[in-house]
This record gives C-alpha cells, structure tokens and sequence, in this order.
C-alpha cells in the first residue's frame, strides 16, 4: 500500500487511476509521493518516507530540485500535457497585439449605456484598427512541446515562421514543419521577427535572455510574446523600451507589479494551462509516472534524476539505486550482490549532472541485510527494493 497527498487540487480523471494499492492522506508526513501544481515546496519539511514529487504541469521553480535529489525524491513534470492549451493562448495574445480587441471591448462596456452605440462604434472603430498576422514573421524561440505546435500552427496561418533552439530533440525535429526555417542565431530572430515568442524553461543561463541588449535589436513594431516564464524577459528593459515606443507590445501570461497597467502591456492571469483539457492531461500523466516509478521503479520525465526504464519486472526482485555520479558504483554493487549469491540478469545506470541511477534486476529475493550494505556505500542516497 502506498500513500499519496496532493499539495493543489487534481483532476479527478487522473487520480481516479491511482489502483487500490494507493491511499490518498491529507498530510505529507508519511506519504510516498506527492502531487503538486502551483503549490510553493522550498519552505516544507520534506518527510524521509517520501519517494516522488510529480508536478502537474512543466514548470517546477515551486519545488527545490536540489534538497529533494539530495534526499532521493525523485521529481517529474509533465512536459507536453498542457502545450495545446498554452499554444492556444499565444494566437489568441498575437491577435490581442495586432488587433486593439482589448480596447474595443473596454470602448463597448464604457458606452455600453449609449442608445445609439451601433452607429456611434461605426464612427469609433477605426481607433481598434490593426494588422493581421498572416505574411508577418514569427519568431519562435525554444522548439519543445509548446515551441513546435506554435511553429507548425503559425505555418498554416500564413506566417513565415523562423525556429531557434541549439538543443532541439530528435523527437521536436521529426515533428517541426519543413516550412519552419531552423535559425542558428538567436539575434537574427530579434532583428528580423515582427513577433516573437518565448518557449524555453527558466534556467540560469536563460533568466533575462531577452534584454536590453536583445530589445534594442527589434523593430519598434515587434511584439513580444511570453507564455512560460516571466523571468525569461528583463521587464523592466521592456518597460522602458515600450514607454519610449523602441517596441509596440508585450504580452505576458504573468502578472506583476511591472508589467501590469504598464503602457504597451498586455497581461493575463497565469491562464496558458488552465483549461480543462490541459488539467486533466497533466493529472493522468503525472499520476502514470508516479505509479511507474512506485510499482516498477522506473523513471520517466524526471528533472533531478535521469530517465531509466526496465519495463515490468519479470525476475525474481528488482533494486532502484539512486546514487551520486560518480565512478565506481556498479561494480560496488555488484560485488556486493554476488558475495551474496545473487545473481544480476539485468541492469542498467543512467546518470544526469551530479546524480544518477541504477536499475537491477535478481533472481532471488535481497535481504535486509544485502540492502543495508548497498546504502552503506559512500556516494548512494536511496535504496529501495522495488520487488
């Protein structure tokens, strides 16, 4: 029997997959894993007995990789569940841009009390005129999940579309349009794009990649969309850039104290994942990842720890080590197992930055005391028999 809490609410249709092996509890104390959307983790006290931290959604600034890797919680997103919600909204925020609809539905409640407002809007309208998006250049900067559906949407809009990232997956590329032009230099989208938008997650080496420095290269007519981290786009350069009219729009789906009611800005609230499709996605794909970790001690979509999947144990036992990357670990393992009379049929050990993991399969059961010297060795964080 395994326990689960959730820190945020969860769809029902994901949680409903959770079997009767699982028990939901209220507390994070005592729970194996936990469920989480928006909810802040840096200040919890994280419990020993916890084994995975699934977010429902990609992002994961709200939970602290670090502390948890460190006591072998292994923590997923969910990349992709929530792209099409999110891509939705990036067209509807290029429109909002190009067209004043804003303004003009503002313009029909103010008046909304005017007799005569059909003919009086007749006369007003051309103060909510714009341009259409077709013919008009797309930046797209990150081809992830998101990047990728906005790239090969913008494409079948009628937008010349120009696709940035040195990273790119096999899988992103198989799936990216012929009719996406691959751009090798980040500048080049900032000079030639009339719209530009931002797909990359909030790394060190991507906070404030749209500065000043990157402002000052696009046309005053650029709109700049950002739909994944308000942190990725210095605001207050942009600010200062859209009082002085060196750039038309900003559109954000993060609302602060900068950016709200700031000329040129338009600000939603946090809506790119808040439909009901991208919930319920989330929520099945989370608790999917949690179960597979749980039952078989597989890894997929992890951000701490590096992916690593055996599929369904069919031997006798299976042990899950996470453990530091460093050299020497499996061949301490494996001395260890075979001082015991237990052979190893299968194995594998995948490594991410400073961590990693491994995977055996047994043909007999492991003691307690097998599992006792395995944590024993310097550098391993987490044993744990999953069969």
């Amino acid at each position: 029997m395994f326990n689960y809490t959730c820190l945020n609410p969860i769809a029902g249709v994901g949680l409903d997959l959770f079997s009767d092996d699982y028990k939901k509890v209220d507390d994070l104390a005592g729970a194996e894993a936990a469920l989480v959307r928006s909810a802040a983790m840096h200040d919890l006290e994280l419990p020993d007995s916890l084994l995975a931290v699934a977010r429902a959604g990609a992002g994961v600034n709200n939970i602290p990789l670090d502390k948890c890797a460190e006591k072998g919680i292994v923590v997923f997103n969910t990349p992709g569940a929530n792209a099409n919600g999110v891509k939705e909204l990036v067209f509807a925020g290029m429109l909002y841009a190009s067209r004043d609809i804003v303004g003009g539905i503002n313009w029909c409640l103010d008046n909304q009390n005017d007799e005569n407002i059909s003919k009086t809007a007749e006369k007003q309208k051309k103060n909510f005129a714009g341009t259409e998006i077709s013919g008009k250049k797309l930046g797209v900067i990150g081809l992830g999940a998101i990047g990728v559906l906005v790239a090969n949407a913008a494409t079948h809009m009628g937008m010349e579309v120009y696709g940035y990232d040195p990273y790119i997956s096999v899988n992103a590329a198989w799936n990216l349009s012929r009719s996406v032009k691959h751009i090798s230099n980040v500048e080049d989208i900032y000079r030639e794009c009339d719209y530009i938008t931002i797909h990359v997650p909030l790394l060190d080496n991507t906070k404030k990649m749209i500065n000043a420095e990157a402002i000052a290269l696009m046309k005053p007519t650029a709109i700049v969309l950002n739909f994944a981290r308000d942190l990725l786009v210095d605001e207050e350069a942009m600010v200062d850039a859209l009082a002085a009219g060196k750039i038309k729009k900003y559109v954000s789906d993060f609302p602060n104290n900068t950016t709200v009611g700031a000329k040129g800005c338009i600000v939603t609230p946090h809506l790119g994942a808040s439909t009901a499709e991208s919930e319920d996605n989330c929520a099945i794909m989370a608790v999917r990842e949690v179960r597979d970790y749980l039952e078989n001690g597989n890894i997929i979509h992890s951000v701490n720890f590096p992916d690593c999947n055996m599929g369904a144990c069919t031997t006798a036992g299976r042990i899950g080590i996470l453990h530091r990357n460093v050299k020497g670990m499996i061949g301490q393992y494996t001395t260890i197992l075979g001082e015991a009379d237990i052979n190893v049929s299968d194995m594998t050990n995948k490594a991410k930055g400073d961590y990693a993991y491994a995977l055996l399969d047994v043909d007999s059961p492991v003691t307690d005391e097998v599992v006792e010297k395995l944590r024993s060795i310097d550098g391993v964080i987490r044993v744990r028999v999953v069969k």
